[in-house]
């Protein structure tokens, strides 16, 4: 039985180029169906990338109770202080903790490859608003000086959008600003952000005695509990106080589980298409042959030996596609870099990136597709009475 599956398999295969251009119609199908879903997925994993990396596991951010977003939040000036009083916080040689109340705001900006307008974060921060983060580097000119209308931007904002080149100067809701600085934040998130001295936000913007949002530098990951326990514990705080790192992780869920809810179901969408053509593909396929897989049950073949041999015909042809989609996706998507709307109502800049658990993913639909397409002709095949095959 073996043998005669391998010889009836052998045969299907070699008799491919008879059918090329119907082979190649599945292949083209099914390749861009897996080329599609991976787009869609290689966006979501390339956003929550961009979003985790920019979380910490020693650094706290607190906002006001049940806000989902910096931009819906309000902290007082007096909870700023007493949240500078808490325990766990790491402090410099002077007693200062390292925190950093901050305003985040949105303002226009143009698109560099459509020219549309978009929203784009700027942020106040304070002295030590680039000492809270990590890997917060000025690559090119300076930090913004205190007291200033200066701005430093963000590498990937200045890669997306234009009129933020250095020396420029852009006009920022009433007051005209200089960019002074470009900084890199080891591709995270706040690469997607403008920042200027937070005294002159607040002051040109008119949020006085106002911010948005808090954060503080843990002496470890076990000092959130003290923290928590601090904030919980003082009727004048109230706050909602979480790690960056659970913070940024609730962010990036909504928006990439929405564009992988947006590829599944277009790709499978085209993955019924595909089907179609996998199926007359394979039909095709049986019925060129149906003279000789008669004569092969003629002589002593059994049906299973045919079922197999069609079927491994079509999940073939359907490997190829997958293979040959996951790799243009590749060569397209993956690095590709762009922009979406955040959780914050702001534009948040990060590259695609396809995994190789992704391309497993495209290559098993395009596995199915084949299966599916392959198991109606198999059977057919299969089933062939002797005497219609010699006729046909």
């Amino acid at each position: 039985m073996l043998r005669q599956v391998l010889a009836v398999t052998r045969i299907n295969l070699a008799s491919i180029p008879q059918r090329f251009w119907l082979s190649l119609s599945t292949v083209v199908a099914v390749g861009l169906v897996v080329m599609v879903l991976l787009s869609f997925l290689s966006m979501a994993a390339g956003f929550r990338r961009t979003l985790a990396s920019s979380g910490a596991d020693d650094v706290a951010i607190a906002l006001r109770a049940g806000a989902r977003a910096e931009v819906n939040s309000v902290i007082g000036r007096d909870q700023v202080r007493l949240l500078e009083d808490a325990p766990g916080l790491v402090r410099d040689p002077q007693g200062k903790p390292v925190s950093s109340a901050e305003l985040y705001l949105v303002v226009d900006g143009i698109k560099r490859s459509s020219q549309t307008k978009a929203n784009l974060p700027l942020r106040g921060i304070g002295e030590q608003g680039a000492a809270v983060r990590q890997g917060i580097r000025v690559t090119e000119g300076r930090m913004f000086a205190p007291g200033s209308n200066e701005v430093v931007v963000g590498k990937s904002l200045l890669r997306e959008f234009e009129g933020f080149e250095l020396g420029r100067t852009v006009r920022l809701a009433s007051g005209n600003w200089t960019v002074v600085g470009i900084f890199e934040a080891d591709g995270s998130v706040f690469e997607s952000e403008i920042w200027a001295d937070l005294p002159v936000v607040q002051s040109l913007f008119n949020r006085n005695n106002v911010f948005q949002t808090m954060r503080m530098r843990l002496t470890g990951p076990d000092a959130l509990t003290q923290l928590v326990a601090y904030n919980d514990g003082d009727p004048r705080l109230k706050l909602e106080v979480k790690s960056e790192k659970d913070y940024f992780a609730d962010q990036s869920s909504e928006t990439s589980d929405l564009i992988q809810k947006l590829g599944w179901p277009l790709a499978i969408a085209m993955a019924l298409g595909a089907l179609a053509g996998a199926l007359n593909t394979m039909y095709s396929s049986v019925a060129s042959r149906s003279v000789e897989i008669a004569t092969l049950r003629a002589i002593g073949f059994g049906g299973f030996p045919a079922f197999v041999g069609t079927l491994v015909e079509s999940l073939l042809l359907a490997a190829i596609g997958g293979v040959l989609g996951a790799l243009f996706a590749w060569l397209i998507f993956d690095g590709f870099s762009a922009s979406t709307l955040g959780a914050s109502f702001t534009q948040v800049v990060f590259s695609f990136r396809l995994t190789p658990g992704l391309i497993g993913q495209g290559i098993a639909l395009a596995l199915v597709v084949g299966l599916i397409g392959g198991l109606l002709p198999a059977i057919r095949a299969a089933r062939m009475p002797i005497v219609q095959g010699l006729q046909g």
